[in-house]
């Protein structure tokens, strides 16, 4: 029987435990690795830059390339030949996870047994055959990776082996998550997802100058804020609150080079009650303070034929 590949395992069949063959953060500074193949499945999660993933694949004469950026992951099955390709001067980091399974010790509970009632889509995840998925992260596959890694590198290091209750748990969460994320990718709820997201930004975009919250714009799509956080991501590829804050910068920016209103009271308009965290913000995300950013030359030089009359 096959103990590398999710889905040809048998993991809801029997007793199985994980078993990780490597894993490791890695900066990849150039890299034109040669095709190859694993006995395990494996995660590539890119945290910085890009990198381009090539597969051979029976339904394709050449190799398919997939390229892939921050917050981005390949799940590759195991026996699939592939190969990792980073260009000179485009550094890519990445935490590679490889992992087949085992029969359970019965030390801890089995797969099976972590697993039960998680879902059709687990169930959906573990018979349906893939050679490789790419999918984007909205932050929750990385948390519980990273974690994982941690609590292996802990157990290693106290114990001599990789194998706890913990271990099983955390890989059995992050099955869960995988699932659901692939779930989501596939199915039709797209559409359904988009109409929230375009109505939660619809709502960011007619508010920014008041206080907003998370759970202010759930509850105008009637979602969970949980929920509402993670399709947010996944369709934006930032948190509501990232998108926000960059959206009342440049607010500001147009505030600041189109009309005359007092610097100091442009961050009352685009909704940051504090002055000095309006200054902090806007230099962080242009590079110079409002002050200078009015004064440049740019501002001089269009200003005079770009006042507003309305203020």
């Amino acid at each position: 029987m096959e103990r590398g590949s999710l889905y040809r395992t048998g993991l809801m069949d029997g007793e199985y435990q994980p078993e990780f063959t490597a894993y490791y953060f890695k900066q990849w500074d150039e890299l034109h690795m040669s095709f190859h193949r694993h006995d395990s499945t494996e995660i590539m999660y890119i945290l910085s830059g890009v990198c381009r993933v090539e597969v051979r694949t029976p339904e394709h004469l050449s190799p398919v390339g997939k390229q892939l950026k921050k917050g981005e992951f390949i799940l590759l099955d195991a026996g699939v030949p592939h190969r990792l390709i980073v260009e000179p001067n485009s550094p890519c980091r990445m935490l590679n996870i490889e992992f087949r399974f085992a029969p359970s010790s019965g030390r801890f509970p089995s797969l099976r047994q972590c697993l039960d009632g998680a879902g059709r889509e687990v169930a959906a995840m573990l018979t349906r055959p893939f050679q490789y998925v790419v999918l984007r992260d909205p932050e929750e596959i990385y948390r519980t990776l990273k974690s994982l890694v941690l609590e292996l590198d802990r157990q290693h290091a106290e114990e001599g082996e990789g194998d706890s209750a913990m271990v099983r748990l955390l890989f059995a969460e992050l099955l869960i998550s995988l699932s659901r994320l692939r779930d989501e990718h596939e199915s039709g709820n797209h559409q359904e997802m988009d109409y929230y997201v375009k109505q939660c930004l619809g709502y960011l975009h007619e508010n920014y100058d008041r206080e907003i919250r998370v759970e202010d714009a759930a509850g105008i799509v009637n979602l969970h804020p949980g929920y509402l956080q993670r399709i947010f991501k996944l369709h934006t590829g930032e948190t509501l609150m990232q998108y926000l804050t960059r959206l009342r910068m440049d607010k500001a920016a147009m505030l600041l080079l189109h009309t005359n209103i007092p610097v100091a009271d442009i961050a009352d308009y685009v909704g940051v009650g504090s002055r000095q965290y309006f200054h902090a913000l806007f230099k962080k995300h242009m590079g110079v303070t409002p002050i200078e950013y009015r004064n440049s030359l740019h501002a001089q030089k269009d200003a005079p034929d770009t006042i507003s009359e309305d203020f």
